[in-house]
């Protein structure tokens, strides 16, 4: 089932064409996927300073499908794709209304937060996502 995240986009949101700049969509993402993380109850500072892990975007594969513009509302969803051992791939989808503007695959890392090389993702993370 997928997490939703609704977005408002704002003035600094969008480009010299008033359309929501590319990169931005990218920024919607990870603030989704921040929220969807905390919807589990894992606090992304918690698991850096407590289980010494971060998330890191390893891959991500994006089309743009519509423009989204100044003061639109958007829903910003996560479905998790792909759950491995030290990796997870999430979908996600931006949308106003019916109309699909962005679909994206994004591949998170796991590594740990002071060498920045690859670890197994926690297992109550683990237990947590496979429900």
């Amino acid at each position: 089932m997928a997490f939703h995240w609704p977005v408002r986009v704002y003035w600094e949101d969008t480009d010299a064409g008033g359309v929501v700049y590319y990169a931005t969509y990218l920024k919607f993402m990870e603030r989704a996927r921040s929220e969807w993380l905390r919807a589990y109850g894992f606090e992304q500072d918690v698991l850096r300073d407590e289980a010494g892990v971060v998330f890191v975007v390893r891959r991500v594969e994006v089309d743009y499908l519509s423009p989204a513009r100044f003061n639109d509302q958007v829903d910003v969803s996560v479905d998790l794709h792909e759950l491995g051992r030290a990796s997870l791939s999430v979908e996600q989808t931006l949308t106003r209304g019916a109309t699909r503007l962005v679909s994206a695959r994004v591949t998170l890392a796991c590594v740990d937060a002071a060498r920045f090389k690859p670890v197994k993702i926690p297992l109550p993370i683990l237990q947590a996502l496979a429900e």
